[in-house]
């Protein structure tokens, strides 16, 4: 009995520390495998002192003075709209400060910022903050100034270099990768909203790829990092102290919305601006759209992958090589094209003269063509009188004629049956047919003429489902399917 206690005292301790040393192990097996699964990730920074006096010699005030002609002092969001254009719907609605005054010349100053990319002196801008300047002066965070001058403009991406000749050395700032800065990540701003200097605001990375109709190369970031007038031209920071944007935007009446051009496309246009003061862009000779789901099932093309080709311009790259309209470009040189913005985008960023394969989707067989990429050098709709009757789809239809062509920006040599009336409530109504859609196309076969449509329309019973291909004016090509 005695022993038995002995037996079982000891029996328990070993018992114990077995149990001691098997969850120390299981908690450095746990802790390990936590650490392996869950990387660290930095959170807030402790504060943005280190890495503002990092960065701020790199960056400068800007200020312009220009003779505007005819017109009177307008405060301009940013000193120059950077949404300006046909994308613009509010574009011709004057401000609150339009001069209605007699017409003279005035020197119109601005503010902006910009930052030093090496040290002979060249900075980095918007168009918008030198576009049109007779003077621009830059004040480095020393306060010492310089005169200087525009290398290179580029209005499209809203980017401008130009350079000072310092008799001191200069900071320029590190270029990050933008490609690799992830949504929700921290981000710093850098520059002279409303003319206060040198100026650090802290936000993060609110998305990637925005489009806000400032040009036909969108492809922002958008931050919530405090921009204001004035901040135009200055760089956006990672934690690392590398620019990986360069402001250039806000919503005007939106708060914690700011936009910037990734560096990874700054980059290309820079270079040519440095090296020859203009960029030289190239050209695929095609007219392109977005494809709907609609038009993927039409075209029998997957996932809605790829973009459709409009309109082949002739004699230019495309034409010469065998690309014909309605072809869908599902890639270009081995990379996947998913919107007709990601491909000019492609276009434009490529050399000139280069030979790439572009594969295309015909009449549902995928095929590739070798192109060599060149140098890259709105009407109301017509209510004409119809020719035919309600027809069972409840459309009125006319042949196109040039001179309606014309009128709906379409070439004087296009073929199709113009929709000259939707009755109300109809099938074609609901199918989202509408006035001065051009028919080019039923169930794949083409319609040149009225002619051709009521004699594929002839034999069509109810029950049956048929597939519209149509051009719509300032829309592109546009699908529907109908059930008669």
């Amino acid at each position: 009995m005695k022993y038995q206690k002995k037996f079982s005292s000891f029996t328990v301790v070993i018992l114990m520390t077995i149990a001691l040393l098997s969850t120390g192990a299981y908690s450095a097996i746990a802790s390990k495998a936590t650490s392996e699964k869950q990387p660290a990730v930095r959170m807030i920074p402790d504060n943005f002192s280190d890495l503002a006096e990092k960065v701020r010699p790199g960056v400068v005030n800007i200020r312009t003075v220009k003779t505007v002609q005819g017109g009177g002092p307008v405060f301009r969001h940013f000193f120059g709209n950077p949404f300006r254009g046909p994308d613009n719907p509010h574009e011709n609605f004057p401000g609150p400060f339009s001069d209605r005054g007699p017409s003279r010349d005035f020197k119109q100053r601005s503010l902006g910022s910009g930052f030093i990319i090496d040290p002979d002196g060249y900075i980095v801008t918007n168009n918008h903050v030198i576009e049109g300047a007779d003077k621009i002066k830059v004040k480095l965070a020393s306060g010492k100034e310089y005169e200087a001058e525009a290398v290179g403009r580029d209005p499209k991406t809203d980017l401008a270099l130009i350079k000072i000749d310092p008799s001191t050395d200069l900071v320029p700032l590190k270029i990050g990768d933008s490609d690799a800065q992830q949504v929700g990540t921290w981000v710093m701003a850098v520059g002279s909203p409303f003319g206060l200097e040198q100026t650090v605001t802290a936000g993060i990375v609110s998305a990637k790829g925005r489009v806000i109709g400032a040009g036909p190369y969108d492809n922002f970031i958008q931050t919530d990092a405090s921009i204001n007038p004035g901040n135009s031209g200055g760089p956006l920071i990672n934690l690392q102290g590398e620019v990986i944007g360069i402001n250039t935007a806000i919503i005007a009446s939106g708060q914690g919305i700011g936009f910037a051009i990734p560096v990874n496309l700054a980059d290309k246009i820079v270079a040519q601006l440095k090296d020859e003061g203009e960029v030289t862009r190239a050209w695929l000779g095609v007219g392109i759209q977005d494809v709907t789901e609609e038009l993927a099932e039409y075209y029998n093309v997957k996932d809605q992958e790829g973009v459709l080709v409009t309109k082949v311009f002739e004699g230019d790259p495309a034409d010469q090589a065998g690309i014909k309209p309605n072809d869908v470009i599902i890639a270009i040189d081995g990379k996947k094209m998913s919107s007709s913005r990601e491909l000019s985008r492609w276009i434009a960023g490529s050399p000139v003269g280069k030979d790439i394969p572009v594969s295309v989707v015909r009449d549902g067989k995928q095929k590739t063509i070798r192109v060599t990429l060149a140098k890259r050098q709105d009407t109301e709709a017509p209510a004409p009188k119809a020719l035919s009757k309600n027809d069972k789809l409840g459309l009125k239809l006319t042949d196109l004629k040039p001179e309606m062509a014309r009128r709906l920006g379409l070439p004087e040599n296009e073929k199709g049956v113009l929709v000259t009336q939707v009755e109300s409530g109809s099938k074609a109504a609901q199918a989202g047919i509408e006035q001065a859609d051009l028919i080019k196309e039923i169930n794949r076969n083409p319609v040149y003429s009225l002619k051709d449509y009521n004699k594929q329309m002839k034999d069509v019973k109810p029950g049956d489902t048929l597939r519209l291909l149509m051009k719509r004016p300032n829309a592109g090509y546009v699908a529907v399917k109908i059930t008669v």
